[in-house]
């Protein structure tokens, strides 16, 4: 009888610890799914949609890009640079306008100087450009219509061959193909 009930204790010690390690592991699955659940619901992801985009360049081999970005995500971006074949341009090349409109016309090339452009005209709209000193933020829902002077090193030898436009944000790069068009 007295090895019956040493048995018995013995089995009990071996069901505590399994009982304890069963535990532990649920414990530690739940906390694991617990954070992955306040992480993934917590954010949220970019989505930009970049499209109508033009390279023009003049017969004196200035040229200027022009490109629009809309931001279909649910949270605000920022445009840290913007890029040309892989050549950043400065914030001095670069004007924008922000809006709201759908913009269903094709994008123009501005009128004169691009130093001296203020506004371009889509469609019968009349978007006033911005010129550009630091990085730029577009709110989740709105549209930015960007002008870019001087891509890279565009010239007319380029006229018909395929460059990227590359827009960086915190989170991604969306990148663009378009061929160089001969501006008129």
């Amino acid at each position: 009888m007295k090895n019956l009930r040493r048995n018995t204790l013995a089995l009990s010690t071996v069901v505590t610890t399994l009982i304890i390690l069963v535990v532990s592991v649920l414990l530690a699955g739940v906390v694991s799914y617990f954070a992955i659940n306040v992480t993934s619901t917590r954010v949220q992801e970019e989505a930009v949609h970049m499209t109508k985009q033009h390279v023009w360049c003049y017969g004196d081999s200035s040229a200027q890009a022009a490109f629009l970005i809309i931001n279909t995500g649910g949270r605000d971006l920022v445009i840290d640079k913007i890029s040309a074949r892989g050549q950043v341009s400065p914030w001095t090349d670069v004007k924008y306008s922000i809006t709201t409109d759908s913009i269903a016309d094709d994008l123009v090339i501005t009128s004169g100087p691009f130093a001296n452009a203020t506004s371009v005209t889509i469609g019968s709209t009349e978007y006033n450009l911005t010129q550009a000193t630091t990085n730029l933020v577009l709110k989740s829902g709105y549209s930015m219509l960007v002008y870019v002077d001087s891509p890279d090193s565009i010239s007319v030898s380029d006229i018909g061959l395929t460059v990227g436009l590359t827009v960086h944000t915190s989170q991604a790069m969306y990148y663009k193909e378009t061929n160089v068009e001969a501006a008129t």
